[in-house]
Formats: C-alpha cells, structure tokens, sequence
C-alpha cells in the first residue's frame, strides 16, 4: 500500500513537473498585421520580410518577451483583422491623425501608440503637365482602399478615385497609364519614384497634404499599448531607433522625443 502511494505521488509530482516546464518553454506570441510597404515593411533580396516597421516591432516585442507573427492583411480590412483578433496590433505606416471614409477619427476605432514619424500625402503622374489640383478635374487616381491616401485623394474636384488593394498597386497603374494619378504616402513615394521601373513618374510638390503621423494601432483597452509605449521611449534613448531610421533612410522624418505625447 505505502508503495503504491509513493508511485501515486512520484507520478503526480512528474505530472507537475511537466506541466512547469512545459509553461516555461511557451513564449507568447503577438501577430502584427502589416501589408507590402517600403521601406516600412517589406520582402528583400533573400525572401525575408524586413523594413523600419518590422524591425521595430521585432525588437519592441523581444523586450516584452514575445514571439512576433506578421500577418499580410487588406488594409481596407484592418479594423476587422483586429477586433476578430486576427492581429493584435496594425504596424505598417498606419496614419493616426486623421478620419476614415465614414468621418470617425482613426483614434476613436482604435488606441494608438505613440506618434514615431512623421509622413505627407503626395500626388504621383507620369503626365508633366499636371502640376495644380485644377489639373485633376476629369483625371483618374488610385489609392490603397481604406487608407488616408484614399480620403485624401477624394478631396480634389472633378477627379474620379478608385481603390486599390495595395500602394505599389497604385503605383504600378499610373506607371502603365491604367490611371492618371495615384496619391501615396511620401514614405513609399520616395522608394520608388523617379528610380528604376518608375522613372518616369514624379511627384507634383504643389499638391503634397500637410503633416500626418504614423502610429500603432492597438484594439481598443488593449494592455500592450502601455507596454509598446513604455519600449518605443527606451529604444529611442539608447539610439536603437535612430540606427533603425538611418538604415532605412527615413532618419530625417522619425520622431525621439514623445515626451510631449505622455498623458498626465
């Protein structure tokens, strides 16, 4: 009897172990939804995604003990991605100072991290002679569907604005004359515009939109918001960001400082 009580607790304390060891080994996971941006996120050379975006976000995560997940997603579907949990954060370039098509502030459907960088809309034509908003009466334009080059893109008279899946989408059918003109974000516009395949596109300056700022979206009472925040003011004290933006080349737009940002 004594003997088969002690194999009943060896076995009951094995069974403990395990399960000790085996929450010891479980990282937990966070799953960023991002779509095909650079030089935010995106696919090098050897196939491995990469960029400013998905670099912070690595490192942001690591310190906060998690496992990163990216998840390509259609940025017209990005509120939906994350309240079902598809994705826990949206990191890719996401405009935190503005509204949606239905006239509610972005910051009303989601919470947003800290602002880390600056960016502005601009006008892309391979037409020359398009130069003013006048121009663009009677023009088609593309812009990503559900993004703040779409709203902004609407705002000129006369034009008709289309929606595409993804910025380089638009990009490409300006480039084919599938469109006439395609509103980007400045971030993207500057990888791209006026190199290579897309030479002989360019940006028409008069038509650039005032300041915005790129922020990460968390579901509304999510708890990582603090958390990320709280990473983003260590990584810009110890130069992790400033490298990040140097890398990436978009050191002259990034945001250090967000102590301007902090509620009291």
């Amino acid at each position: 009897m004594k003997k088969l009580l002690f194999l009943v607790l060896c076995a009951l304390m094995l069974v403990s172990l395990a399960g000790m060891f085996a929450s010891c080994s479980e990282k937990k996971t966070v799953t960023v939804g991002y779509t095909i941006y650079a030089p935010m996120n995106f696919v090098d050379d050897n196939g491995k995604l990469v960029g400013f975006d998905t670099e912070l976000a690595e490192k942001v995560f690591a310190n906060l003990g998690y496992e990163v997940m990216f998840k390509e997603i259609k940025w017209e579907n990005k509120y939906t991605d994350l309240a079902s949990g598809n994705i826990n954060c949206i990191w890719n370039g996401f405009t935190a100072n503005t509204s949606d098509d239905d006239g509610v502030a972005r910051a009303d459907k989601v919470d947003f991290s800290y602002n880390y960088m600056e960016n502005k809309q601009v006008v892309v034509v391979k037409d020359a002679s398009i130069t003013a908003a006048a121009d663009l009466a009677g023009k088609i334009g593309v812009a990503e569907s559900g993004s703040a080059g779409e709203e902004y893109a609407k705002g000129f008279e006369g034009a008709t604005v289309k929606g595409v899946t993804k910025q380089t989408d638009a990009l490409l059918e300006v480039n084919t004359g599938s469109a006439d003109f395609a509103v980007l974000d400045a971030q993207l516009a500057n990888n791209y515009v006026g190199k290579g395949d897309y030479a002989a596109l360019k940006v028409v300056d008069a038509l650039t939109s005032d300041v915005e700022y790129y922020a990460i979206g968390f579901k509304k009472g999510s708890d990582l918001t603090a958390k990320v925040n709280g990473q983003l003011e260590k990584l810009a004290a110890d130069g992790t960001i400033r490298a990040l933006a140097e890398k990436y080349g978009v050191e002259n737009t990034v945001l250090l400082d967000f102590s301007s940002q902090k509620k009291s």
